[in-house]
């Protein structure tokens, strides 16, 4: 059953989002008024370093009052390649550059209410370029073996499900199937 979208308005923008209201009809003919949020895609990357350790952000995201463990993340500007952007994002908020990137995964995280698409990448080496410019984006960086992965997600200490996603494909390549708890 596919819904139809016959028009949309945009309510509110700025340069971040916009928030859309869109007139939808249903397979039945009724129509329904859908509030969406447009966004600007999402580049997130990470490192893991030949010990099997994942460079990961402990911060705390204040609109759900929440702590967790996160990749580096942020729009993808005008014009920016998104693995381009990635490793800017990963740069910025860990002081780590990585080596070549290897495109991971592409998500929408909440697909009934944003377009929002997340391009998630990771890199097998990095380089430690200084203290992170964005510092202030997390509590603290650190370097978590992989083999954790799938425990810190189940006891929720990964609450963005892209990044618990992200995290669980990254454990299965590269520790394997059998590792798995």
């Amino acid at each position: 059953m596919q819904w139809t979208k016959q028009n949309e308005q945009v309510v509110y923008a700025n340069r971040w989002f916009s928030v859309n209201l869109a007139d939808v009809e249903l397979p039945d003919g009724r129509h329904l008024d859908h509030f969406l949020i447009r966004l600007r895609p999402v580049a997130v990357a990470t490192v893991v370093n030949e010990a099997n350790e994942v460079l990961l952000l402990w911060r705390h995201r204040f609109i759900t009052d929440s702590w967790g463990w996160e990749l580096a993340a942020g729009v993808v500007e005008d014009g920016e390649d998104v693995a381009a952007a990635a490793a800017r994002e990963l740069e910025e908020e860990t002081g780590w550059r990585p080596g070549p990137l290897h495109h991971l995964m592409s998500v929408e995280p909440s697909n009934g209410l944003t377009d929002a698409r997340h391009h998630i990448y990771w890199a097998d080496e990095g380089e430690y370029v200084g203290h992170p410019v964005d510092d202030f984006e997390s509590d603290r960086r650190e370097w978590v073996p992989l083999k954790l992965v799938p425990d810190m997600v189940a006891r929720g200490e990964v609450p963005a499900a892209n990044m618990a996603a992200a995290l669980l494909l990254l454990h299965h390549l590269r520790l394997g199937q059998d590792t798995l708890t």
